[in-house]
């Protein structure tokens, strides 16, 4: 089947080679694809207005959301608010994915 039998429908792979941030689609909801290498982290920052989902597709990463911090596993799902800080930092290679949508309040 290609996308053209689906009109509206994009395909994005994740599995392609990408560094840092990759903005998987146009237009909202964002997508993201996040890759850190070890030791790698960003800063502390804000995404105002939005809702948040982190999967953790692979490696290990210690995700600070305010004053808390979350040690996540491959396959972890976590949905936060982008109105706090939040700072990734990888304790090993890792792959995630993060969809950046409208918060709805």
């Amino acid at each position: 089947m290609s996308d053209t039998e689906f009109p509206g429908t994009e395909r994005a792979d994740l599995d392609a080679d990408g560094a840092g941030r990759t903005r998987l689609f146009g237009g909202e909801p964002k997508t993201i694809q996040l890759s850190l290498d070890a030791g790698e982290s960003i800063p502390a920052h804000t995404h105002p207005g939005r809702d948040i989902v982190f999967y953790l597709r692979s490696g290990a990463v210690d995700l600070t959301l305010g004053d808390e911090t979350l040690s996540l596993s491959p396959g972890e799902v976590v949905r936060f608010d982008g109105d706090q800080d939040i700072s990734p930092a990888a304790t090993a290679d890792s792959e995630a994915l993060l969809v950046l949508a409208e918060s709805s309040e």
